[in-house]
């Protein structure tokens, strides 16, 4: 049994699809805090699982759901992660991201789950340094986040780690994902709709917003700075598409009966910039929109593109959406459809 926590969410509810149509049994745990009904209740036509709302900071609660289920593996989604508000308000990432997590891997220790798969993030990595001839970030990185979400992540990654130290049947896949973007891939196929995709409320991530913007949900898109150390002045991302990232979590399931702990970048190996992607939403969507200049935020590196040599030679991970205009128009097709 594969428990999913935050399997309501964007990305824990593009894994949870995909491991119901393997017929793979899983149990979702979600509060609906940023997640949805309606997503559940899509996912639950591909095939029936059971539905947990339940806060992971219930610890009484969560820990009977390990004492009902024969539980192996838990993909753990559940968490804040809008640097922004994490800046303001850090101890509500402390105590969700880092707390909650704490107890989740103490319960997996005492019910004897083999396998942890964590939902981390390049906000590790904070404002990464590049040195000579390098122009990506390998693992091999130092971790010195510079906003309180990526910190909560990285002090949930080392629970998990010291947690593999002491205990030896029990192994983790962590993942450090780049910008993840779009829509479930098969929006062509009216057979399969109503699917999944990027429902944030607010919505902060970039390529949800500009397209937004260019279907009129929006009046306008801003770029928060235009003074970075880049070509163009503001940030570049490496965007990866939702449904490769969820393969790449699926993988680290069987990848763990064999392999030992690990962790992997995810993401594409090279980055666009804020008005790239601006521009290629225009081009994409043959529409023009307002765009206005916005002050820099405080916690946003100028730069963050992976190297994703690590998870595709070990893991065998091959990314199949990985062109922006096919990201674009998948995150087009979900949001227009989206009341």
């Amino acid at each position: 049994m594969i428990l999913i926590t935050g399997g309501a969410g964007y990305i824990g509810s593009h894994v949870a699809k995909q491991l119901l149509e393997q017929d793979r049994d899983i149990i979702v745990i979600d509060n609906l805090s940023t997640g949805f009904q309606r997503t559940i209740d899509t996912l639950q036509k591909i095939k029936k699982f059971d539905f947990i709302n339940l806060d992971l900071n219930d610890f009484e609660k969560v820990v009977e759901v390990f004492e009902k289920y024969n539980i192996e593996t838990v993909i753990h989604f559940a968490a804040f992660s809008q640097v922004g508000e994490s800046m303001q308000n850090p101890m509500k990432y402390y105590m969700n991201n880092t707390v909650n997590t704490t107890h989740l891997v103490k319960c997996t220790s005492v019910y004897g789950v083999k396998k942890f798969i964590f939902s981390s993030t390049a906000a590790t990595y904070g404002e990464p340094t590049l040195k000579g001839s390098e122009q990506t970030i390998t693992e091999e990185f130092d971790t010195e986040p510079i906003n309180p979400y990526g910190k909560s992540k990285l002090m949930s990654e080392l629970v998990i780690k010291d947690e593999a130290k002491v205990n030896k049947d029990f192994k983790y896949c962590i993942f450090r994902y780049f910008n993840v973007a779009g829509a479930d891939i098969h929006y062509e196929r009216e057979e399969l709709l109503p699917r999944v995709g990027e429902a944030h409320d607010p919505e902060t991530h970039l390529i949800p917003l500009v397209v937004k913007t260019a279907l009129g949900k929006r009046d306008a898109i801003s770029i928060f700075g235009e003074e970075y150390d880049t070509p163009d002045g503001t940030c570049i991302r490496d965007y990866i598409h939702v449904d490769d990232l969820a393969d790449a979590h699926i993988k680290a399931i069987d990848y763990l009966d064999e392999n030992e702990s690990d962790t992997f970048n995810c993401g594409y190996g090279y980055g666009y910039s804020v008005k790239e992607i601006i521009d290629s939403v225009k081009n994409t969507m043959k529409c023009d929109f307002k765009v206005i200049k916005g002050e820099r935020r405080e916690g946003d590196p100028s730069t963050l593109v992976s190297d994703n040599t690590k998870i595709k030679e070990k893991m065998k991970w091959k990314p199949k959406y990985n062109d922006l205009g096919l990201i674009i128009k998948s995150a087009y097709e979900w949001e227009k459809n989206l009341k």
